[in-house]
């Protein structure tokens, strides 16, 4: 089971999150890209380069991934905590949470587990800020 925050999918610049799955449909590996400059810098990309940027990285890391999954991506400046856990079946639950301050954004990705019954074996994979689209260079 794959989850993110409702919405942040749709959404066009500033960061994104992939996943890479194997012929079985079991996940194998998962990475983000994120601006680390604001809009206007050398390090800000838009969405679709953030989700390109992305998807490179995670054929570098494993090579070619039966199938990939754009699991989040934002236009906002903030924190994000990419976390996983299992439901009580052993399935694997992958959310995005975010957030004005780091741990607000690992307090909704730990939330979205909950909500998604994924509260065994939890760990926050990955931390982050990026810069979206409302920041000034």
């Amino acid at each position: 089971m794959i989850g993110s925050l409702g919405g942040a999918a749709a959404l066009l610049a500033g960061d994104a999150v992939v996943v890479g799955y194997n012929s079985d449909g079991v996940w194998t590996t998962w990475t983000y890209y994120c601006s680390s400059t604001p809009k206007g810098g050398r390090d800000y990309k838009d969405g679709a380069a953030a989700r390109e940027a992305a998807l490179r990285d995670l054929r570098k890391r494993k090579g070619k991934s039966a199938r990939t999954e754009v699991l989040a991506q934002s236009d906002a400046t903030g924190y994000v905590a990419c976390a996983r856990g299992k439901t009580s079946a052993g399935k694997d639950v992958m959310v995005v949470g975010r957030g004005k301050s780091q741990p607000e954004a690992d307090k909704d990705a730990l939330d979205q587990l909950q909500r998604a019954q994924g509260g065994e074996d939890q760990k926050i994979v990955y931390r982050y800020h990026s810069y979206g689209a409302d920041s000034a260079p």
